[in-house]
């Protein structure tokens, strides 16, 4: 067990994914998702957590296992389309991971996905959540748009508003 971290997440105070994400920026990544899933089929699920659960140290979960219980605990691999996106940031590791359902990860592979994480990650560690957040929802509706173009009736399965853990 690496002590030093599960002091660092259990210190953290809910507040401080408040401060990463005021409701200014929070409202900012929810109409950037809702106009996102106008121009495809994907759907987007935005994570923010502060510190881990006490239990998931104990079991030292790492960020992109924590991603993967959101992944199917949010439900967002449960698309029609099979084009559910999960964008989860961990603050107090500092980490970005992005879990893409199968029918999208087989089409942009991890190579895109790793580099909108770390383009997130280099725009946080300056400060620049919102922006980070925006530029990535962005970038990733510009390829959902071109692998899965809306036809038709184009429902919305999954909560646009960012979820703060």
């Amino acid at each position: 067990m690496d002590w030093s971290r599960f002091f660092r997440h259990s210190a953290q105070p809910h507040w401080w994914t408040q401060r990463a994400f005021p409701p200014a920026a929070q409202e900012a990544v929810r109409e950037a998702i809702a106009a996102s899933e106008r121009s495809h089929r994907g759907e987007l699920r935005f994570v923010v957590e502060g510190g881990l659960p006490v239990a998931e140290l104990l079991q030292g979960v790492m960020p992109r296992r924590r991603a993967l219980a959101l992944f199917a605990q949010l439900g967002v691999w449960d698309t029609q389309d099979n084009s559910g996106v999960l964008i989860y940031v961990q603050l107090v590791d500092r980490r970005v991971e992005i879990v893409a359902d199968r029918g999208v990860d087989a089409r942009l592979g991890e190579a895109f996905w790793q580099a909108v994480c770390r383009r997130m990650e280099a725009a946080f560690a300056s400060g620049d959540f919102q922006s980070g957040a925006l530029a990535a929802i962005a970038e990733i509706s510009a390829e959902l748009a071109r692998h899965y173009p809306p036809l038709g009736d184009n429902p919305n399965e999954l909560p646009d508003r960012p979820l703060l853990l």
